[in-house]
């Protein structure tokens, strides 16, 4: 089974829309649906603070604290499909940073539940 990370936007959270952490990244990792290819556990939820600043620390210091070690890291639908989109970068170039640091893939994309 693969573990993973998922990288979810902190304002969307705290606007309260109900996305990241609730049922519908969870539900597509357990039953590998949506951008997961199998079923997956996710070993640690990261809440993305703007302006993105935190991502990366936040991120590692959830794989150390884990005892876990991921195989990938997802940016939550929601950090994806931002409307309006983040100003501060792209999720493209958020999962170059994730890449970069910590040379693991990074999926762009949880679920396409509405």
């Amino acid at each position: 089974m693969e573990k993973v990370v998922v990288v979810g936007c902190g304002s969307y959270m705290d606007a309260g829309y109900g996305c990241p952490g609730e049922w519908r990244c969870l539900k597509a990792a357990a039953l590998g649906e949506g951008k997961f290819e199998s079923e997956s556990q996710v070993v640690g939820f990261v809440k993305c603070e703007c302006p993105g600043r935190t991502m990366v620390p936040n991120t590692g210091m959830t794989m150390k604290l884990s005892e876990l070690k991921p195989d990938k890291i997802y940016l939550s639908s929601c950090m994806a499909n931002a409307k309006p989109d983040c100003p501060y970068s792209t999720p493209e170039e958020k999962a170059e940073m994730l890449k970069g640091k910590f040379g693991i893939d990074v999926v762009i994309g949880t679920h396409d539940y509405h």
